[in-house]
């Protein structure tokens, strides 16, 4: 009796399983999805949510070739098939084809765009096959002629011999289909700096602003088209620290920042996206060394709402099944942002005094960019990453004197003040003032040990003022 085992084939995605059949006098038992097992030999953890079985009474009972926009996972109970598969995925690999003969000790797997047809090798064969998408009415999918002479598959039973649908023989040859194109990427608060970004780096995908779909409202979700979508890049945020201190301010922050990741948690678990979702160095009280700083693995102390709603969200986020969660910490985009101000002082003839104990790293918008980018295409494990530039951990002050040397001014212009006076400033004018965390600064050895080397800050820095 063979192991269990999975096999590439010629179509990129398509898998043969073969499983062993244990069999005595009174028939046969076979574990015929055991996921644990399965996915630790490379099939994917595709999630299904419907089994379906299809009972040919008769011998050439032909069925195919249909390319359902769901992945299946197809075997028989009882009887043979002659199974066959064409690829009618847009790309290279566009038309190839793999066909195998299977008997209860073989299962396939069928990634989404992939036509899949067979062909009863006895009577009484039922064929059975789990999906992870309910089939919808409406839904239209490319179909190949069971005929087709670029597929030219070797049918067993000649089709003139076999019962085939009307629906099936009127379906078109390779040359007339058009392809199924792959799901699409999605980016969620694309009005902020870092959707933005998002916007600029993946043009192909599909974007919305907060106005124009807030993921926290039902109402608006439950119209979605969700199960178009292979990944969602969350980059909607309500980042107003201090204005979530005031009452109005701490129901957006925790709309935002908490009820909205965990809503797409639960999208990502229906639908199988992949959710990518940028958290903040807040989650922490900033009291971690350093060197290395906050590591991904630390328990979660944030210290005023807005934190408290980021790290709301990260625990939603941790829920979805395939997840990637970076942890960053002083973004700066396109758009209103502290280098810019400082920039804009600095040419002013402006001398600002800026806070000095608070020390981190500057993240660019196109390092998170990269970043995600490594991730998706490396296919990196799941998870929590910490994603900012390299380089020394600066305080606000030196930070802001690299901007003015670079912009023609002494670093010396700058001047130095504590937190805690800074915020008595804010407050003796009657304004909220949310606490910060001091050590803003974050382990970059997860992320590198994926392969990915961030740049650092100051030379991004050079690049974004130039």
């Amino acid at each position: 009796m063979a192991d269990l085992s999975v096999e590439t084939t010629s179509i990129p995605g398509l898998l043969v399983v073969r499983m062993p059949v244990h069999g005595d006098a009174r028939g046969w038992f076979k574990e015929n999805w055991q996921r644990e097992k399965m996915v630790a030999l490379g099939l994917p953890d595709f999630g299904p949510v419907q089994n379906n079985i299809s009972f040919n009474a008769s011998r050439g009972a032909t069925r195919g070739i249909h390319t359902e926009p769901w992945d299946k996972f197809i075997s028989v109970a009882t009887g043979r098939i002659f199974g066959a598969w064409v690829d009618m995925r847009e790309g290279e690999s566009f038309g190839a084809t793999f066909h195998i003969e299977v008997d209860p000790s073989i299962a396939v797997f069928v990634p989404r765009g992939v036509g899949n047809s067979y062909q009863a090798l006895e009577d009484g064969t039922a064929y059975t096959y789990l999906v992870n998408d309910h089939w919808r009415p409406g839904v239209t999918y490319p179909a190949l002629n069971l005929r087709d002479e670029t597929s030219a598959i070797p049918w067993p039973i000649p089709l003139d011999e076999a019962e085939i649908s009307e629906k099936d023989l009127a379906t078109p040859r390779l040359g007339h289909v058009v392809p199924m194109k792959p799901k699409k990427t999605l980016v969620l608060g694309a009005g902020g700096q870092l959707g933005r970004a998002f916007a600029a780096a993946f043009p192909e995908a599909d974007t919305r602003t907060r106005a124009e779909l807030d993921v926290s409202d039902a109402d608006a979700v439950a119209g979605f088209p969700w199960q178009e979508y292979a990944v969602v890049l969350n980059a909607a945020a309500y980042t107003a620290v201090d204005a979530a201190e005031t009452a109005e301010g701490r129901v957006a922050a925790w709309s935002t920042n908490a009820t909205g990741p965990a809503i797409l948690a639960g999208l990502a678990r229906e639908h199988g996206f992949t959710l990518v979702h940028y958290s903040s160095d807040y989650v922490f009280d900033g009291t971690a060394p350093l060197d290395p700083g906050h590591t991904e693995d630390e328990p979660l102390s944030p210290l005023g709402v807005y934190a408290q709603s980021k790290a709301a969200g990260d625990v939603a986020v941790g829920l979805a099944p395939r997840h990637y969660l970076l942890r960053t910490s002083w973004v700066i985009g396109e758009g209103k942002n502290f280098v810019r101000t400082m920039q804009s002082l600095a040419e002013k003839g402006v001398s600002p005094s800026v806070v000095d104990d608070q020390v981190g790293r500057l993240t660019f918008t196109e390092e998170l960019v990269r970043a995600t980018r490594h991730l998706l295409d490396s296919g990196a494990a799941f998870g929590t990453y910490n994603v900012t530039n390299a380089g020394p951990a600066m305080s606000w002050r030196e930070i802001a004197q690299a901007v003015f040397e670079r912009s023609g001014r002494s670093a010396d212009d700058v001047s130095g003040t504590s937190t805690t006076a800074y915020a008595e400033g804010v407050l003796e004018k009657g304004n909220p003032f949310a606490p910060r965390p001091l050590g803003s600064a974050m382990s970059l050895d997860k992320i590198r040990a994926t392969g990915f080397e961030p740049e650092d800050a100051l030379v991004a820095l050079e690049r974004y003022l130039a």
